[in-house]
């Protein structure tokens, strides 16, 4: 399993006593995790703005993925142009999963596979984890 990061998912768990963070962590025992600078970046500005004493916790989570290339693959679903490379950067990444907190831009995909991508919420990709007996 290769999961994408998306930029709220690096900010959520970043944050002290995440569950998303505990997600991710889980995940990342079996998995390969995802992102790209985009993310990566717009979540470093947030958690500057909202969170500074994130910041270490960030950085490390930031080691434990494999950044993808700036390549953004072409995507045959409209939309958003803000939101084009997080879903191209996982499909250049080769990711089987576009995990993402962003239920306005991307909830209506929730569940759905894209160009070999399927994107989750937290809910549902642990859901998949308890399915697949990585946790309880």
């Amino acid at each position: 399993m290769r999961v994408f990061l998306d930029a709220n998912i690096l900010f959520s768990a970043s944050m002290p006593k995440s569950r998303i963070g505990f997600l991710v962590r889980i995940a990342k025992q079996k998995a390969t995790l995802l992102t790209n600078l985009y993310a990566a970046e717009e979540a470093r500005r947030n958690l500057e703005f909202k969170s500074a004493t994130s910041l270490p916790s960030f950085e490390q989570l930031l080691k434990e993925c494999e950044l993808v290339s700036e390549r953004i693959a072409p995507i045959i679903i409209e939309l958003a142009l803000k939101d084009v490379p997080i879903l191209g950067g996982a499909i250049a990444g080769n990711a089987s999963h576009l995990l993402t907190g962003d239920e306005r831009d991307f909830g209506m995909l929730f569940g759905k596979t894209v160009q070999g991508v399927t994107i989750v919420s937290p809910y549902l990709f642990g859901i998949e984890l308890v399915k697949k007996k990585w946790m309880k």
